[in-house]
């Protein structure tokens, strides 16, 4: 009696292993077929996957792929012959397959019960997953996603291109990082910051950096990515370097030299700034900067001089030459005010004429600055005050009408 119901036992267990295995033959019949059943293969293969007997097997992982594989490739076909399609599940059954793929690629390495390593699979997923790293389907999924805003589904979908090369089933260059992966990675990086993954954004636009792809962008956000993380001494030193690598944009010595005022360090930030000057006398920027610098300090003369030198190096530079009209205008403005406290009238009359004449050494500099740039609303409305308060209505007519 016991060895019969040892036996049956035996032909129990059987049973149930070769049930699980044709689980997996099952999920490649129904998938690969002509006409396919990708719900029934989907339920044979999940099964296998999670039954002792099979689980570890690359065949079952394999299969999986296969599966996914499949149905992301009804989508694509679809897509080929003109007929509606459905991005998503082209692109998140490929990226399924992939996993799958993985898996079964590792397994497959494993040696045998003689300790030697015979794959059955590697060829076939080496082949599946190039495909997925050269066909741009992958490219135009993590698009699609960006186009919808999903941008943590951007960042997976990308992800999962950008680690193609650097599989282990692939020799080093196998797979070539060329133009397109960078720019991939780069949108991965954007997408990141958009998703608000602050420590994803910087590692990836740390790589760009060394990748020396889209330098000038890459410093500007790897600084507001610092910035956001409150980590000043990361975020002065990519400044920094982005000044140095850049001399001639004013973005990173605005925001170096916004970030040495706003903390009250306006001798570092001017000590910064003369050391700039010293390395790139040429750029008219630091001129600029360095005079309303100055003026910030009450230097009046030397930041006039500073401005007349960055007109010097850019003779088209409007906001230089508004700033010099500005100490003029500044300079009538306080006078007025000062004249305010006079009881005296006709010393009160006299102050208020002095002021007229110093609000009009303002009129030419506002004037030449409004025609290099007639856009800039700010030289455009002190220029209409100035109209206005030394009565000269022709002109300001005029602007008025140009401005509305």
């Amino acid at each position: 009696m016991k060895k019969i119901l040892f036996s049956l036992m035996l032909v129990a267990s059987t049973a149930t292993m070769f049930g699980q295995k044709s689980n997996v033959s099952l999920a490649k019949d129904k998938a690969l077929a002509g006409t396919p059943d990708f719900p029934a293969a989907e339920a044979a293969i999940q099964a296998a996957l999670v039954n002792p007997t099979t689980k570890d097997e690359a065949e079952t992982w394999y299969t999986a792929g296969e599966v996914y594989n499949a149905i992301s490739e009804k989508e694509y076909a679809k897509e080929l012959l003109k007929q509606k399609f459905d991005q998503d599940t082209l692109g998140i059954n490929m990226i399924k397959a992939f996993g799958y793929y993985l898996k079964s690629y590792d397994l497959d390495q494993q040696p045998n019960a003689k300790g030697k390593i015979k794959p059955r699979y590697t060829k076939d997923i080496k082949n599946t997953i190039r495909t997925y790293f050269t066909d741009g389907q992958l490219i135009r999924y993590g698009s699609y996603l960006f186009d919808q805003k999903r941008y943590a589904d951007v960042v997976k979908a990308f992800e999962v291109y950008l680690s193609i090369p650097d599989l282990k089933m692939f020799e080093p260059n196998e797979l070539k990082k060329d133009s397109t992966y960078k720019m991939v990675k780069y949108y991965t990086a954007i997408a990141a910051i958009n998703a608000n993954d602050t420590t994803k954004s910087i590692d990836l636009l740390l790589q760009l950096k060394n990748d020396n792809y889209e330098l000038k962008n890459v410093y500007e956000l790897l600084y507001q990515q610092y910035a956001a993380q409150k980590d000043t001494a990361k975020f002065v030193a990519t400044l920094k370097e982005g000044a140095s690598k850049f001399p001639a944009e004013p973005f990173f010595m605005q925001n170096l030299i916004n970030y040495f005022i706003y903390s009250g360090k306006n001798a570092e930030a001017l000590d910064y700034l003369n050391k700039a000057i010293e390395e790139e006398p040429t750029v008219a920027q630091y001129q600029y900067v360095k005079g309303n610098l100055l003026e910030m300090n009450k230097d009046i003369d030397s930041a006039r001089a500073a401005f007349e030198k960055a007109l010097e190096l850019k003779p088209d530079y409007a906001e230089a030459e508004a700033s010099i009209g500005r100490l003029y205008y500044n300079q009538a403005v306080n006078m007025l005010l000062a004249a305010n406290d006079i009881k005296d009238v006709t010393i009160y009359n006299q102050k208020v004429a002095d002021a007229t004449t110093v609000f009009k050494q303002a009129l030419p500099y506002f004037e030449k600055a409004h025609k290099m740039n007639p856009k800039d609303a700010d030289i455009t409305s002190t220029l209409k005050k100035l109209y206005y308060r030394l009565q000269m209505n022709t002109e300001y007519q005029a602007l008025d009408k140009e401005t509305n």
